[in-house]
């Protein structure tokens, strides 16, 4: 069996956060978020990396991190690009937001052979969310009849920002252990209480209870996933060219609830109780600082990460 590579999804430019926020550091030593997940990764087993970036950003990406990692494991670039569309489309005029997190992977398809995690570039995800994700892609091929997939689920209270609103895939999970469903809500905030969501830029407001599951995009799939992916994309932007040409995202639940609705797929929640850090706000950073610098005195990390 192929080994399980991890996939970085590094192509968005951190509107929010007013810059590259990806390759900002957050360490002592100039380590920004990607270097924990990619050590956490390779002490997993993890042994390839691919970052999916814009092709404009490729010089300073390699600069800041990627010939860094270079020197740990193996490493390709994927490019995101607007206009890696199926044949007979194009890109409506005005539109400069990325296609989504599932145009994202594609843009790495002829680099994926085999088993993969999915991991954003700017959230971290703690050590034994790799280790776990990395033996079950490891240990459950696809068989005849179901694509094997996975995910990592947080506890949403563990996963908010005390200085905006983010979003998050909302998971239902069933006694089997597998995953129902997921829904994609854009706009999340933390409240005294907990958390609520709009659908209706602030109109009205949905509560959420604590305790519930969410999806930070940490999946694990089989190549399979890229070619049902591929194969849906051009119903997508049939449908998306109609309703809501300048913003309208693939998104990877999007995809997944697909699947597991027609019986073709099944996702093994695979639970983590770690708190995640993100700079998905300029005043996050402090925040993810400190707790990092924790985690090196705690001997979660050693102090550099990297030797070399």
């Amino acid at each position: 069996m192929v080994k399980p590579v991890l996939v970085v999804m590094a192509a968005g430019m951190g509107s929010r956060y007013g810059g590259l926020k990806q390759i900002d550091p957050v360490g002592t030593n100039g380590e920004v978020i990607m270097d924990y997940s990619i050590f956490d990764a390779k002490r997993a087993g993890f042994e390839k990396v691919i970052f999916i970036i814009k092709k404009e950003n490729e010089d300073d990406f390699k600069e800041v991190v990627g010939n860094r990692i270079a020197q740990q494991m193996e490493v390709a670039y994927a490019f995101q690009e607007l206009n890696d569309l199926p044949q007979g489309f194009c890109v409506p005029e005005g539109r400069t937001k990325p296609w989504g997190t599932s145009h994202a992977v594609l843009a790495a398809r002829h680099l994926i052979d085999g088993p993969f995690a999915v991991i954003n570039a700017d959230d971290y995800y703690g050590p034994d969310a790799f280790k776990t994700i990395y033996d079950y892609l490891s240990a459950n091929p696809d068989t005849d009849n179901c694509y094997e997939y996975a995910m990592v689920g947080y506890l949403i209270e563990n996963t908010l920002t005390e200085n905006g609103h983010v979003a998050r895939g909302v998971c239902v999970a069933g006694d089997d252990g597998y995953l129902e469903s997921v829904t994609e809500r854009t706009r999340l905030e933390k409240t005294p209480q907990g958390c609520h969501y709009t659908e209706d830029d602030g109109a009205t407001w949905t509560d959420i209870e604590k305790g519930t599951l969410v999806s930070m995009n940490l999946w694990g799939f089989t190549k399979s996933f890229i070619d049902e992916t591929n194969d849906r994309f051009a119903a997508f932007l049939t449908n998306v060219l109609k309703t809501n040409p300048l913003k309208g995202e693939y998104f990877l639940p999007s995809v997944v609830s697909a699947l597991i609705a027609e019986g073709k797929a099944r996702v093994k929640v695979l639970s983590s109780h770690d708190k995640w850090y993100g700079v998905t706000y300029k005043e996050d950073k402090p925040v993810v600082m400190q707790a990092i610098a924790q985690k090196h005195q705690d001997g979660v990390y050693p102090t550099p990460l990297w030797n070399n």
